[in-house]
């Protein structure tokens, strides 16, 4: 299976630039939704982060307060890597599973942190989807509210867009407008589906 690896910094898009590739039939493998899988009400993972990092992390129907744990995670170093290396490797063995099970010629795996961790391992090229940091924060507080300082924590805390585009081997600018989302989604599509026909013929 042919995996593109699209990544991209909080705010960039890259929920906007995947969907346009499920329209061409392509199978997405989303990282974000692994880690609310595996954070539900009952999952092992929820109880040792409740038990970890207390109750103000749980909500009163036994769910994850995504609100009060990022408050935390993004102001304390320590705490942020405590929950990466809970997290990290069941995410890694629950994108595996989806990509083994993947019908389409090649697939997407969507991850903010697919260059941080070991989860880059899983793909054959990267396509970084990209804006100024300006347009990260504005996107983010209009899409989820919250507070600036801690929206800003967050980009800081995620690989630099410099260091980020070095890793790139395709990039999409998303600054353009809306309308020309589907036509550049195309033209990687074809270059994707080309690649893919290339690995399969060489095993």
């Amino acid at each position: 299976m042919y995996v593109v690896g699209l990544t991209g910094g909080i705010g960039s898009g890259k929920s906007t630039v995947a969907n346009e590739f499920t329209k061409l039939g392509v199978n997405l493998v989303d990282a974000d939704i692994a880690s609310r899988e595996l954070v539900k009400a009952g999952a092992p993972a929820l109880e040792a982060i409740g038990n970890h990092f207390g109750p103000t992390v749980i909500e009163t129907d036994g769910s994850l307060n995504r609100g009060a744990l990022r408050e935390i995670i993004f102001h304390n170093g320590a705490e942020k890597t405590w929950l990466e290396q809970l997290l990290h490797p069941l995410i890694g063995q629950w994108l595996i599973q989806q990509i083994a099970a993947s019908q389409s010629p090649y697939c997407i795996l969507v991850s903010p942190l697919l260059l941080e961790t070991s989860q880059a391992q899983l793909v054959d090229c990267v396509l970084v989807v990209d804006v100024e940091e300006g347009t990260q924060l504005e996107r983010t507080l209009a899409r989820d509210g919250g507070n600036e300082d801690t929206v800003r924590a967050i980009i800081a805390a995620q690989m630099s867009r410099a260091k980020r585009l070095e890793h790139a081997d395709d990039v999409f600018y998303n600054e353009q407008a809306f309308k020309t989302v589907a036509t550049r989604v195309l033209t990687l599509h074809n270059k994707y589906l080309k690649a893919a026909g290339a690995k399969q013929a060489d095993e």
